[in-house]
C-alpha cells in the first residue's frame, strides 16, 4: 500500500474519530449540557478553545510527518514506526501525539462550552494512560530493547520536565 495511502488511513481511522466525529455526535446529541458565558468570558473560552484546538492539531500533524519521515511507520498499532522516533517533539515527552489529540479535544470542549466534549477528553487521556502502561510502552520496549529503555529513562511520558537555567 502507498505509504500516503497508509498514513491517511491510519489518522481517518484513530484520531479522526476521537477527535471530530465523537466530538460531533456528542455535541449534536440531545441532552449535552452546555456551560453559557455572555460577553468577554464567552469571548476568552472561545478563543482559548480554538488556540487549543490549533496548537493540538498542529503538534498532532508534526508528530504524523516525524512518524512517518524518522519513524518509517503510521501511528497505527497494525503499521508501526519500525525506527524509534526521538526527535522533535519526542525530545520532551514521550506521547506528544496523544497530547496534541487530548489539546484539541479540551479546545473543543471550551470552543463549545460542552461538559459531554469535555468528558470525553478526561476519558481519552485516561484510556490512552492505561493503554501506554499496560500495552504500548511494553510492545516498544520489546521492539527497540535499550534503546526504548534509555529514551524512557530521559524523556517524561506526558508532561515535560521544567529545567531551571541557572
Amino acid at each position: 500500500m502507498p505509504t500516503v495511502l497508509r498514513h491517511l488511513l491510519a489518522v481517518l481511522l484513530l484520531p479522526v474519530v476521537v477527535a471530530v466525529v465523537a466530538p460531533i455526535l456528542l455535541r449534536t446529541a440531545p441532552g449535552d449540557s452546555h456551560w453559557t458565558l455572555d460577553g468577554v468570558p464567552r469571548f476568552l473560552a472561545r478563543a482559548s478553545g480554538a488556540g487549543l484546538i490549533g496548537i493540538g492539531v498542529a503538534l498532532f500533524a508534526w508528530c504524523v510527518a516525524l512518524f512517518a519521515r524518522v519513524g518509517r511507520g503510521t501511528l497505527a498499532p497494525w503499521d508501526p514506526t519500525r525506527r524509534l522516533v526521538a526527535v522533535g517533539p519526542y525530545r520532551l515527552t514521550r506521547n506528544p501525539m496523544i497530547t496534541g489529540v487530548a489539546l484539541a479535544l479540551a479546545g473543543q470542549a471550551l470552543f463549545w462550552g460542552s461538559r459531554r466534549i469535555a468528558l470525553w477528553a478526561a476519558g481519552f487521556v485516561l484510556v490512552n494512560h492505561a493503554y501506554f502502561l499496560l500495552l504500548e510502552e511494553p510492545g516498544l520496549r520489546r521492539r527497540f530493547g535499550s534503546e526504548y529503555e534509555t529514551y524512557q529513562t530521559g524523556v517524561p511520558r506526558w508532561l515535560p520536565r521544567i529545567r531551571r537555567r541557572s
